[in-house]
């Protein structure tokens, strides 16, 4: 009797101890597989997160002027490969790669039509937080910002970028300064996103305070309210903020300014589009300070 047991004791199929030293180790094994996947998923996003994708001519020429290091890859129409020979000799010299492409692999490529016979993979612009900005600019005397309260919409960012760059700021202060580098942001501002920097920060009122501390005056707009543009002196340090499209700047913004500026017209019209406003009271800043 005892002879049986043993014997179906040895013919048994051992049982699965998942608190062995095999099973812990296969355990531990397959979780490691699945970090490991887990890991490159996040690094090939990290990856992506870190580039952006620039077209038309102008944005496209002005980044290879100002940061030729950044570029990973060309997509150029035969129309336009005569006007990037120089790019292309730059990328074939770095052993990085270009491809001459129709206008249907293009508009693939850029997920825009509007890529104007060029498309350029590049890394993008590290974003620096406001904090470490004021800080490296403590001693500067004269500094306009940009504060924008909810603006999203690309071409109006694109469009600000470009006044930006046409009128010496700083940097444009936003949640999500990342949409400043979108495609078609920079194709808007023809060049303009190389110049100025997209200054994170989580909480704009804090922000605006950081601001405030480093003597910098704030500035809101008003189509109903306020002293007119043309007859204000605008301080040498500013942060102009300007409001989401449709509702203006929220309550809990402008009630920190410290100036209240409307741009007179004739009142036919509600009001100025964000990007036409922004460029009229970076003008008139400018035009002060020269």
């Amino acid at each position: 009797m005892s002879h049986h047991n043993s014997k179906s004791a040895k013919a048994a199929k051992p049982l699965h101890k998942p608190w062995t030293k095999d099973a812990k180790a296969k355990n531990a094994r397959s979780a490691a597989k699945v970090q490991v996947k887990a890991s490159s998923v996040k690094a090939q996003r990290a990856v992506q997160d870190d580039e952006s994708k620039v077209y038309g001519e102008n944005a496209c020429r002005v980044l290879f002027a100002q940061r030729p290091e950044a570029l990973i890859r060309l997509y150029v129409s035969a129309q336009m490969a005569a006007k990037f020979a120089d790019v292309m000799k730059y990328l074939a010299a770095a052993k990085k790669a270009y491809h001459i492409v129709d206008d249907a692999e293009l508009e693939k490529v850029a997920a825009s039509q509007h890529h104007g016979g060029v498309v350029l993979l590049v890394k993008r612009k590290p974003i620096q937080t406001l904090a470490r900005y004021l800080q490296q600019g403590s001693r500067k005397r004269q500094d306009c910002l940009l504060a924008l309260d909810g603006v999203g919409n690309p071409h109006n960012l694109g469009a600000i970028t470009r006044s930006c760059a046409h009128f010496g700021v700083g940097g444009i202060i936003m949640k999500q300064p990342e949409l400043l580098q979108s495609g078609a942001a920079l194709r808007t501002a023809e060049g303009g996103g190389e110049f100025v920097d997209g200054l994170s920060c989580d909480n704009l009122p804090l922000a605006l305070k950081l601001c405030k501390d480093a003597g910098y005056t704030l500035i809101t707009t008003s189509s109903h309210g306020g002293s007119s543009l043309y007859q204000t002196e605008l301080p040498a340090k500013v942060v102009i903020v300007f409001g989401e499209e449709m509702f203006g700047v929220s309550q809990n913004v402008a009630k920190n300014a410290d100036i209240a500026l409307q741009i007179p017209g004739t009142g036919k019209v509600e009001s100025l589009n964000v990007s036409v406003a922004a460029s009229l009271i970076l003008g008139e800043w400018y035009r002060q300070q020269s």
